[in-house]
Protein backbone atom coordinates (compact mmCIF):
# COMPACT_ATOMS: atom_id res chain seq x y z
CA UNK A 1 0.00 0.00 0.00
CA UNK A 2 1.49 3.35 -1.27
CA UNK A 3 2.49 6.10 1.43
CA UNK A 4 -0.56 8.58 1.51
CA UNK A 5 1.90 11.58 2.17
CA UNK A 6 5.22 10.55 0.95
CA UNK A 7 6.55 13.73 1.44
CA UNK A 8 6.17 14.04 5.43
CA UNK A 9 8.05 10.42 5.52
CA UNK A 10 11.07 12.07 3.79
CA UNK A 11 11.04 14.53 6.03
CA UNK A 12 11.30 12.83 8.99
CA UNK A 13 14.08 10.13 7.25
CA UNK A 14 16.24 13.31 7.90
CA UNK A 15 15.83 13.66 11.69
CA UNK A 16 19.01 11.56 11.79
CA UNK A 17 21.22 14.06 10.60
CA UNK A 18 21.44 12.79 7.20
CA UNK A 19 21.24 15.90 5.09
CA UNK A 20 17.72 16.50 3.35
CA UNK A 21 19.04 16.17 -0.33
CA UNK A 22 20.57 12.85 0.22
CA UNK A 23 17.51 11.12 1.79
CA UNK A 24 15.41 12.34 -0.80
CA UNK A 25 17.44 10.48 -3.13
CA UNK A 26 17.17 7.76 -1.07
CA UNK A 27 13.67 7.61 -0.85
CA UNK A 28 13.36 8.02 -4.29
CA UNK A 29 15.51 5.39 -5.35
CA UNK A 30 16.90 6.56 -8.47
CA UNK A 31 18.37 9.77 -8.54
CA UNK A 32 21.66 10.86 -6.86
CA UNK A 33 22.25 13.95 -5.41
CA UNK A 34 25.85 14.73 -4.52
CA UNK A 35 26.34 16.09 -1.01
CA UNK A 36 28.53 19.52 -1.71
CA UNK A 37 31.29 19.97 0.25
CA UNK A 38 30.47 22.53 2.03
CA UNK A 39 27.19 21.39 3.22
CA UNK A 40 25.03 22.65 6.12
CA UNK A 41 25.90 19.43 7.92
CA UNK A 42 29.64 20.08 7.46
CA UNK A 43 29.68 23.52 8.64
CA UNK A 44 27.78 22.44 11.71
CA UNK A 45 29.82 19.90 12.20
CA UNK A 46 33.54 21.34 11.44
CA UNK A 47 32.82 25.21 12.74
CA UNK A 48 32.67 24.64 16.54
CA UNK A 49 35.77 22.29 16.65
CA UNK A 50 37.60 24.88 14.21
CA UNK A 51 36.59 27.81 16.64
CA UNK A 52 38.19 25.89 19.56
CA UNK A 53 41.26 25.14 17.58
CA UNK A 54 42.12 28.45 16.70
CA UNK A 55 41.19 29.78 19.97
CA UNK A 56 43.74 27.53 21.57
CA UNK A 57 46.12 29.03 18.81
CA UNK A 58 45.59 32.21 19.54
CA UNK A 59 45.65 32.18 23.23
CA UNK A 60 49.12 29.91 23.39
CA UNK A 61 50.69 32.92 21.21
CA UNK A 62 49.63 35.39 24.29
CA UNK A 63 50.14 33.41 27.63
CA UNK A 64 53.28 30.64 28.07
CA UNK A 65 51.04 29.23 30.58
CA UNK A 66 47.97 27.99 28.51
CA UNK A 67 49.55 25.49 26.82
CA UNK A 68 50.33 23.40 29.98
CA UNK A 69 48.45 20.04 31.21
CA UNK A 70 47.42 21.97 34.18
CA UNK A 71 45.44 24.79 33.05
CA UNK A 72 43.58 22.60 30.78
CA UNK A 73 42.78 20.31 33.12
CA UNK A 74 41.74 23.30 35.03
CA UNK A 75 39.41 24.21 32.28
CA UNK A 76 37.80 20.89 32.22
CA UNK A 77 37.29 20.97 35.93
CA UNK A 78 36.03 24.18 35.69
CA UNK A 79 33.05 23.45 32.60
CA UNK A 80 32.36 20.37 34.26
CA UNK A 81 29.22 21.39 35.69
CA UNK A 82 27.99 23.81 32.80
CA UNK A 83 29.35 20.91 30.33
CA UNK A 84 26.60 18.45 32.63
CA UNK A 85 23.96 21.13 32.29
CA UNK A 86 24.47 21.34 28.83
CA UNK A 87 23.86 17.76 28.14
CA UNK A 88 20.76 17.86 29.30
CA UNK A 89 19.67 21.18 27.06
CA UNK A 90 21.06 19.32 24.07
CA UNK A 91 18.16 17.00 24.71
CA UNK A 92 15.46 20.02 25.03
CA UNK A 93 16.94 22.08 22.40
CA UNK A 94 16.95 19.07 19.53
CA UNK A 95 13.30 19.02 20.41
CA UNK A 96 13.09 22.60 19.16
CA UNK A 97 12.39 23.28 22.98
CA UNK A 98 14.83 25.53 25.27
CA UNK A 99 15.22 24.68 29.06
CA UNK A 100 16.20 28.46 31.06
CA UNK A 101 15.19 26.39 34.47
CA UNK A 102 18.41 23.99 34.46
CA UNK A 103 20.91 26.38 36.46
CA UNK A 104 18.02 26.95 39.38
CA UNK A 105 17.06 23.48 39.19
CA UNK A 106 20.55 22.03 39.42
CA UNK A 107 20.75 24.71 42.65
CA UNK A 108 17.40 22.98 44.28
CA UNK A 109 18.57 20.15 43.95
CA UNK A 110 22.40 20.60 45.35
CA UNK A 111 20.42 22.41 48.73
CA UNK A 112 18.26 19.29 48.60
CA UNK A 113 20.97 16.77 49.10
CA UNK A 114 23.18 18.68 50.89
CA UNK A 115 20.65 20.15 53.82
CA UNK A 116 19.23 16.43 54.09
CA UNK A 117 22.57 15.37 54.76
CA UNK A 118 23.66 18.06 56.98
CA UNK A 119 20.36 19.08 59.08
CA UNK A 120 18.44 15.87 58.74
CA UNK A 121 20.88 13.62 59.08
CA UNK A 122 19.59 11.81 56.05
CA UNK A 123 22.22 8.68 55.17
CA UNK A 124 24.42 10.77 52.15
CA UNK A 125 23.30 8.32 49.41
CA UNK A 126 19.78 8.65 50.25
CA UNK A 127 20.06 12.27 50.21
CA UNK A 128 21.83 12.37 46.67
CA UNK A 129 19.02 10.37 45.49
CA UNK A 130 16.49 12.92 46.74
CA UNK A 131 17.84 16.33 45.25
CA UNK A 132 18.52 13.94 41.89
CA UNK A 133 14.69 13.46 42.72
CA UNK A 134 13.42 16.61 43.25
CA UNK A 135 15.27 17.96 39.62
CA UNK A 136 13.27 15.13 37.82
CA UNK A 137 10.37 16.51 39.24
CA UNK A 138 11.15 19.63 38.04
CA UNK A 139 11.88 17.87 34.75
CA UNK A 140 8.58 15.69 34.75
CA UNK A 141 6.28 19.64 35.46
CA UNK A 142 8.24 20.81 32.46
CA UNK A 143 7.85 17.95 30.12
CA UNK A 144 4.12 17.99 30.98
CA UNK A 145 3.40 21.71 30.81
CA UNK A 146 4.92 21.24 27.36
CA UNK A 147 3.85 18.50 25.85
CA UNK A 148 0.07 18.18 27.19
CA UNK A 149 -1.17 21.30 28.29
CA UNK A 150 1.16 22.92 25.20
CA UNK A 151 2.39 25.33 26.63
CA UNK A 152 5.58 27.10 25.01
CA UNK A 153 9.01 25.87 26.38
CA UNK A 154 10.39 29.34 27.13
CA UNK A 155 7.42 30.36 29.25
CA UNK A 156 6.87 27.21 30.80
CA UNK A 157 10.76 26.97 32.05
CA UNK A 158 10.97 30.64 32.78
CA UNK A 159 8.86 29.83 35.31
CA UNK A 160 9.94 27.04 36.73
CA UNK A 161 13.21 28.87 36.91
CA UNK A 162 11.82 31.78 39.39
CA UNK A 163 10.09 28.74 41.26
CA UNK A 164 13.09 26.75 41.56
CA UNK A 165 15.28 29.41 42.83
CA UNK A 166 12.57 30.51 45.23
CA UNK A 167 12.10 27.10 46.70
CA UNK A 168 16.21 26.93 47.14
CA UNK A 169 16.23 30.03 49.27
CA UNK A 170 13.33 28.87 51.24
CA UNK A 171 14.31 25.49 51.64
CA UNK A 172 18.17 26.81 52.88
CA UNK A 173 16.73 30.15 54.51
CA UNK A 174 19.33 31.82 52.73
CA UNK A 175 22.27 30.02 54.56
CA UNK A 176 25.50 28.09 52.99
CA UNK A 177 25.07 24.59 54.28
CA UNK A 178 28.93 23.02 54.98
CA UNK A 179 30.38 20.17 56.54
CA UNK A 180 29.21 18.13 53.95
CA UNK A 181 29.76 14.37 54.48
CA UNK A 182 32.76 12.80 52.25
CA UNK A 183 30.29 10.90 50.07
CA UNK A 184 28.87 13.91 48.82
CA UNK A 185 32.09 15.44 47.87
CA UNK A 186 34.06 12.35 46.92
CA UNK A 187 33.67 13.21 43.04
CA UNK A 188 35.89 16.48 43.70
CA UNK A 189 38.86 14.37 44.28
CA UNK A 190 41.41 13.70 42.30
CA UNK A 191 44.14 11.90 40.97
CA UNK A 192 47.06 12.40 39.29
CA UNK A 193 48.02 11.25 35.34
CA UNK A 194 50.87 11.83 34.09
CA UNK A 195 51.45 14.51 36.95
CA UNK A 196 48.19 16.11 36.24
CA UNK A 197 45.39 16.21 38.61
CA UNK A 198 42.32 14.36 37.27
CA UNK A 199 39.07 14.50 39.31
CA UNK A 200 36.42 11.66 39.25
CA UNK A 201 33.64 14.45 38.49
CA UNK A 202 35.68 15.03 35.06
CA UNK A 203 35.45 11.40 34.54
CA UNK A 204 31.61 11.27 35.24
CA UNK A 205 31.26 14.33 32.74
CA UNK A 206 33.27 12.80 30.10
CA UNK A 207 31.10 9.65 30.87
CA UNK A 208 27.68 10.87 30.61
CA UNK A 209 28.59 12.53 27.13
CA UNK A 210 29.65 9.31 25.87
CA UNK A 211 26.52 8.01 26.95
CA UNK A 212 24.16 10.21 25.70
CA UNK A 213 26.29 10.20 22.36
CA UNK A 214 25.56 6.54 22.03
CA UNK A 215 21.84 6.92 23.23
CA UNK A 216 21.28 9.74 20.19
CA UNK A 217 23.19 7.90 17.21
CA UNK A 218 22.67 3.90 17.80
CA UNK A 219 19.41 3.71 19.35
CA UNK A 220 15.79 4.54 18.62
CA UNK A 221 14.94 6.81 21.33
CA UNK A 222 17.66 8.59 20.07
CA UNK A 223 16.57 9.03 16.69
CA UNK A 224 13.06 9.95 17.75
CA UNK A 225 14.51 12.69 19.80
CA UNK A 226 15.71 14.55 16.43
CA UNK A 227 12.65 13.71 14.93
CA UNK A 228 10.33 15.35 16.84
CA UNK A 229 12.73 18.75 16.54
CA UNK A 230 12.87 17.79 12.91
CA UNK A 231 8.83 17.51 12.40
CA UNK A 232 6.37 16.91 15.01
CA UNK A 233 3.66 16.36 13.34
CA UNK A 234 5.00 13.75 10.56
CA UNK A 235 6.65 12.07 13.83
CA UNK A 236 3.08 11.40 15.25
CA UNK A 237 1.97 9.93 11.68
CA UNK A 238 4.35 7.64 11.50
CA UNK A 239 2.67 5.54 14.76
CA UNK A 240 5.15 7.58 17.48
CA UNK A 241 4.00 9.17 20.88
CA UNK A 242 5.07 12.27 20.52
CA UNK A 243 3.60 13.62 23.89
CA UNK A 244 5.14 10.73 25.81
CA UNK A 245 8.21 10.79 24.29
CA UNK A 246 8.56 14.53 24.49
CA UNK A 247 8.00 14.27 28.24
CA UNK A 248 10.70 11.83 28.72
CA UNK A 249 13.32 14.12 26.86
CA UNK A 250 12.45 16.85 30.05
CA UNK A 251 12.41 14.49 32.58
CA UNK A 252 15.52 12.85 31.04
CA UNK A 253 17.40 16.55 31.44
CA UNK A 254 15.95 16.53 34.88
CA UNK A 255 18.08 13.71 36.07
CA UNK A 256 21.31 15.17 34.08
CA UNK A 257 20.79 18.27 36.00
CA UNK A 258 20.48 16.22 39.38
CA UNK A 259 23.68 14.46 38.45
CA UNK A 260 25.34 18.43 38.04
CA UNK A 261 24.24 19.14 41.42
CA UNK A 262 26.24 16.50 42.99
CA UNK A 263 29.32 17.57 40.19
CA UNK A 264 28.59 20.84 41.78
CA UNK A 265 28.78 20.25 45.93
CA UNK A 266 31.50 18.14 45.06
CA UNK A 267 34.08 20.75 43.61
CA UNK A 268 32.25 23.62 45.74
CA UNK A 269 32.03 21.16 49.17
CA UNK A 270 29.21 23.41 49.92
CA UNK A 271 25.49 23.50 49.25
CA UNK A 272 25.04 27.53 47.85
CA UNK A 273 21.72 28.83 47.39
CA UNK A 274 23.04 31.32 45.05
CA UNK A 275 25.11 29.05 42.36
CA UNK A 276 23.38 28.25 39.37
CA UNK A 277 21.71 31.34 38.63
CA UNK A 278 23.55 32.01 35.09
CA UNK A 279 24.45 28.62 34.43
CA UNK A 280 21.48 28.32 32.29
CA UNK A 281 22.92 30.72 30.16
CA UNK A 282 26.17 28.89 30.62
CA UNK A 283 24.64 26.34 28.95
CA UNK A 284 22.60 27.48 26.15
CA UNK A 285 25.73 29.27 25.13
CA UNK A 286 27.66 25.95 24.94
CA UNK A 287 24.73 23.97 23.42
CA UNK A 288 24.35 27.14 20.77
CA UNK A 289 28.53 27.45 19.67
CA UNK A 290 28.68 23.60 19.46
CA UNK A 291 26.30 24.08 16.40
CA UNK A 292 23.33 22.50 17.65
CA UNK A 293 20.24 24.42 16.14
CA UNK A 294 18.07 26.28 18.22
CA UNK A 295 15.94 25.28 15.66
CA UNK A 296 15.82 21.28 16.84
CA UNK A 297 16.40 18.42 14.64
CA UNK A 298 19.96 19.24 14.24
CA UNK A 299 23.36 19.00 16.39
CA UNK A 300 25.58 16.34 17.66
CA UNK A 301 26.37 15.84 21.67
CA UNK A 302 30.03 15.80 20.49
CA UNK A 303 29.43 19.49 19.62
CA UNK A 304 28.46 20.48 22.86
CA UNK A 305 31.14 19.09 25.13
CA UNK A 306 33.26 21.22 21.73
CA UNK A 307 31.22 24.21 22.50
CA UNK A 308 31.63 23.53 26.48
CA UNK A 309 35.31 23.59 25.95
CA UNK A 310 34.98 27.09 23.81
CA UNK A 311 33.91 28.97 26.44
CA UNK A 312 35.95 26.92 29.30
CA UNK A 313 38.50 28.44 27.24
CA UNK A 314 37.72 31.54 26.27
CA UNK A 315 37.43 32.64 29.98
CA UNK A 316 40.98 30.98 31.10
CA UNK A 317 42.60 32.30 28.11
CA UNK A 318 40.76 35.61 28.62
CA UNK A 319 42.17 35.54 32.80
CA UNK A 320 45.68 34.78 31.57
CA UNK A 321 45.64 37.73 29.84
CA UNK A 322 44.55 40.19 32.39
CA UNK A 323 41.29 41.28 30.58
CA UNK A 324 38.35 41.74 32.72
CA UNK A 325 35.57 39.58 33.15
CA UNK A 326 33.08 41.77 31.73
CA UNK A 327 34.91 41.82 28.29
CA UNK A 328 34.48 37.85 28.71
CA UNK A 329 30.91 38.36 29.22
CA UNK A 330 30.43 40.38 26.26
CA UNK A 331 33.03 38.37 23.80
CA UNK A 332 31.05 35.49 24.66
CA UNK A 333 27.74 37.09 23.42
CA UNK A 334 28.99 38.03 20.65
CA UNK A 335 30.67 34.12 19.64
CA UNK A 336 26.33 33.46 20.42
CA UNK A 337 25.09 35.35 17.81
CA UNK A 338 27.68 34.75 14.94
CA UNK A 339 26.95 30.67 15.68
CA UNK A 340 22.79 31.55 15.19
CA UNK A 341 24.25 33.27 12.19
CA UNK A 342 26.13 30.25 11.26
CA UNK A 343 23.03 27.99 11.86
CA UNK A 344 20.96 29.93 9.61
CA UNK A 345 23.29 30.14 6.98
CA UNK A 346 23.86 26.33 7.59
CA UNK A 347 20.11 25.19 7.19
CA UNK A 348 19.88 27.22 3.75
CA UNK A 349 23.05 25.52 2.36
CA UNK A 350 21.31 22.05 3.50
Amino acid sequence: MSDPNPRTTGQVATAGGAPPAAASAEAGGAAQVETPFLSGTRIAQLGPLLALVIACVFFTTQSSRFLTATNFSLIVQQVMVVGMLAVGQTLVILTAGIDLSCGTVMAFGSIVMTKMAVDNNVPPALAILLGILACVGFGLVNGTLVSLVKLPPFIVTLGTFNIAYALTHIYSNDETITGLPNAQTALGKSFNLGGTAITYGMLVTLGMFALVWFILTQTAWGRRVYALGDNPEATRLMGIPVRKQLTIVYVAAGLIYGIAALLLISRTSVGDPNAGFTDNLDAITAVVLGGTSLFGGRGTIIGTLIGALIVGVLRDGLVLMGVASIYQTLITGILVILAVSVDQVARRRV
